[in-house]
């Protein structure tokens, strides 16, 4: 073999090993990546959130409740659509019916949702951008800008 020979098959065999190292890192990513949607998004294509996903949206007034199983149920609703969320755990201290949450899990056949972790806001002026940015598109928001046009 040339050195010419050698050098190409030793680039070759280093841009082989990159190119198996990404696609082995892309495809465990694959497995962890969490999509966010509003109840709305969510009931209309459910056949495509079969997976886990991030469910936003505001807690609905009335709606939380103990469960059966030691969990707690309660409602998010968003402009259109209200999804059950059962959650066995713990609920953060800053949970309370209409406010901005999110739960993380996965829409079960009968229509509820069942999370595995619950994110509340952390102050009074904070809500997830992602749910944010989602209510206002559908002309839900209550938060600031909402406040000073109700006055």
């Amino acid at each position: 073999m040339t050195r010419k020979q050698k050098r190409f098959t030793v680039i070759f065999g280093a841009l082989a090993m990159l190119g198996v190292s990404v696609a082995l890192v892309l495809t465990a990513l694959s497995e962890q990546v969490t999509f966010f949607r509003t109840p709305s998004e969510l009931l209309a294509a459910p056949a495509e959130n079969s997976g886990r996903v991030r469910l936003g949206g505001l807690v609905a007034m009335g709606s939380v409740k103990n469960a059966e199983d030691a969990g707690v149920e309660f409602a998010i609703e968003d402009a259109n659509d209200i999804i059950v969320v059962r959650y066995a755990g713990i609920l953060p201290d800053l949970f309370r019916e209409g406010q901005g949450v999110v739960a993380e899990g996965q829409l079960q056949p009968d229509g509820t949702f069942l999370a595995d972790t619950v994110l509340a806001k952390h102050d009074e002026n904070y809500m997830p951008k992602e749910v944010a940015d989602r209510l206002k598109e559908q002309g839900y928001w209550q938060g600031e800008e909402g406040a000073a046009a109700a006055q």
